[in-house]
């Protein structure tokens, strides 16, 4: 196939900004998809995608529209899948910019065009939901013109949801994208040869039946199927033992050509063998050199995944491994706790992806999970010069082995209508963050701030809605791991210390930290025969204290006389019971007391 016939592009947006309806849109008025056979938001084939409306997993689908090849990839638009999108990025040529025209350019809009314009992307600007009554085209396009530095002319107003002018984004793509391109060795440079066969790996599933399933584009050479293949980063060799496109359905071809996107088949066991990013060669004649971009993806926020029942440990884990084996992303390793019993300690990219994996072993495994608060990781320097990193608080070694502890922090950024600014830099200040830039696009202000990441994990996004009546948009990545003062806030509740609810705080929000969890646990935590004291505390200092006072009984009813010395001596048996019972009375705490950090006023 001419190069010249291809175009490789990428629909990137804002959560709920149309990406997925326009997409539907395009394969329809291409044939891709026979209208039998439509359905609404059909790259999303998730449960959890339909019903959450959001794209969770990016999907390619080929079209072909005026005799050329058009390559799709419907790209997440949330935060916690930014590395996907980037590495969507890297394998296609243009990028179509979806803006919804009642809503105006949000934080992830923001992050997706630096994104592009990192990978040299041609932008095609596009406005959705014009058919909406409160849409205002005009006010959004004078936005993009000043993001993107475009003429009027070049932004295409539409309707996902009518099909009103996605014939223009297809006209578009075909007239101004440019081909696909390809990527020299640097040893070939110079030399007439052409190079050696590189795709990069944008995505990979396991397939029940199939094995592991590759999503590639082809950058260099072609790769036919049953040829032995090797991938560069992981150094693993596989098969590919079907190649082909995707239409959206798996269509079989002799082999995946240069320029084209596609999938390939393999016969290996686990996506860690395939990652996102790495490089396929041809195992007989490998590249010297893998194509750029390649990183290891790395989680930053850490729970506790317990089964209620401890007989479902090893289902528990099961499920792990299988959901493991489509999404590279996740890490996980076994954990012990006195209270919960066996469980795992499983890492994510945010409180999204963690989220969508509770649901998913919930509803596709049946589990009954008890899920501790998230934490993140820290990096801890000994007074004996030895590094650890740790993901928990019930990690940290005693406070006098430590000689320092950095913890992660990020870059944020929020846009907001102009009039709510004072508050959300309040609600910043509070998150220990502090404000390093402030801008307008029109009528919106951008803050960039930078603020640590656990003091972000609990509720900021709910306050920052509930500051700005839900119209603010957040973006946030990693920055870097700065030296805190920071400490282990452990609970003790009937005087026994609970690991699953410590956790790493600062020293100057402890005191308030403290007492606002007591007096959580204390609503969570059901009464006993006898008094539970639930303390906070620093080290061997209690630094907050709520008791649960005991269920009172009447001994003495039974009791018609008023001799007060009968009365003295049951009421003074009944005391010693409940000291006894409180030496060696067990009490049950509920999964309730392990989530008091999610929610809190």
């Amino acid at each position: 196939m001419n190069l010249e016939k291809i175009r490789n592009f990428c629909i990137i947006a804002h959560i709920d900004h149309g990406k997925s309806t326009i997409a539907d849109r395009m394969m329809e008025l291409t044939g891709t998809v026979s209208s039998r056979e439509m359905q609404s938001q059909l790259l999303d084939s998730m449960e959890l995608e339909r019903e959450k409306g959001i794209t969770i997993k990016l999907t390619p689908v080929q079209m072909r529209y005026k005799d050329y090849i058009l390559n799709l990839i419907d790209t997440p638009g949330h935060v916690d899948f930014s590395y996907e999108v980037s590495r969507s990025l890297q394998a296609v040529e243009t990028a179509v910019l979806v803006v919804d025209a009642t809503q105006g350019i949000q934080a992830q809009t923001l992050a997706n065009v630096y994104l592009a314009l990192e990978q040299d992307l041609y932008i095609i600007p596009v406005i959705n939901k014009v058919d909406l009554p409160a849409a205002d085209v005009e006010k959004v396009s004078l936005q993009l013109m000043n993001l993107l530095g475009c003429e009027p002319e070049d932004i295409i107003a539409v309707s996902g949801k009518t099909g009103l002018n996605v014939d223009k984004i297809l006209d578009a793509i075909i007239e101004k994208a440019p081909e696909p391109k390809r990527i020299a060795e640097p040893e070939t440079k110079t030399s007439g040869s052409f190079p050696p066969t590189r795709a990069l790996i944008f995505d990979s599933y396991f397939d029940d039946y199939r094995g592991v399933v590759l999503y590639v584009r082809v950058f260099n050479g072609s790769i036919p199927k049953n040829t032995e293949i090797h991938m560069m980063a992981a150094g693993a060799d596989g098969i590919a033992l079907e190649v082909g496109a995707l239409t959206p359905k798996m269509t079989p071809a002799a082999s995946l050509e240069e320029g084209n996107i596609g999938y390939i088949v393999t016969n290996l066991k686990t996506t860690r063998e395939a990652k996102v990013g790495d490089t396929v060669t041809l195992l007989k004649t490998p590249a010297s050199t893998p194509l750029p971009g390649y990183k290891e993806v790395l989680p930053f926020v850490y729970a506790g995944f317990f089964p209620v029942s401890n007989d479902q440990y090893d289902d528990l884990k099961e499920a792990i491994e299988k959901l493991a084996l489509s999404d590279s992303a996740l890490h996980y390793e076994p954990e012990n706790s006195p209270v919960l019993g066996f469980g795992l300690r499983i890492g994510f990219l945010g409180l999204l992806h963690m989220d969508i994996i509770r649901e998913r072993l919930e509803r596709e495994f049946k589990l009954d999970l008890v899920v501790t608060n998230p934490s993140t990781s820290y990096e801890v320097t000994l007074v004996n010069g030895e590094e650890l990193k740790i993901r928990s608080a019930a990690d940290l070694p005693d406070q006098s082995e430590v000689l320092e502890i950095r913890e992660p922090w990020v870059k944020g950024e929020i846009i907001l209508p102009t009039e709510m600014i004072g508050g959300v830099l309040g609600l910043i200040n509070e998150k220990r963050g502090h404000q390093t830039n402030l801008s307008y696009i029109e009528d919106r202000a951008v803050i960039d701030f930078e603020a640590p990441m656990a003091n972000l994990l609990t509720d900021f996004y709910d306050q920052l809605k509930s500051i700005t009546s839900g119209y603010a948009s957040f973006n946030y990545e990693l920055a870097d791991y700065r030296a805190e003062d920071l400490v282990r806030l452990d609970f003790l509740v009937a005087g026994n210390r609970i690991d699953a609810l410590s956790l790493m705080c600062h020293r100057t929000e402890a005191d308030v930290l403290g007492r606002e969890i007591t007096k959580k646990l204390k609503e969570v935590i059901p009464r006993q025969n006898y008094e539970v004291a639930l303390q906070a505390a620093i080290g061997a200092k209690i630094i907050a204290r709520e008791t649960i006072g005991a269920y009172r009984k009447d001994v003495t009813v039974k009791i018609h006389t008023g001799d007060r010395d009968r009365k003295a001596k049951l009421l003074e048996k009944q005391k010693r019971g409940k000291a006894r019972m409180k030496r060696f009375g067990k009490i049950d705490i509920p999964s309730e007391a392990f989530t008091v950090m999610l929610k809190r006023d």
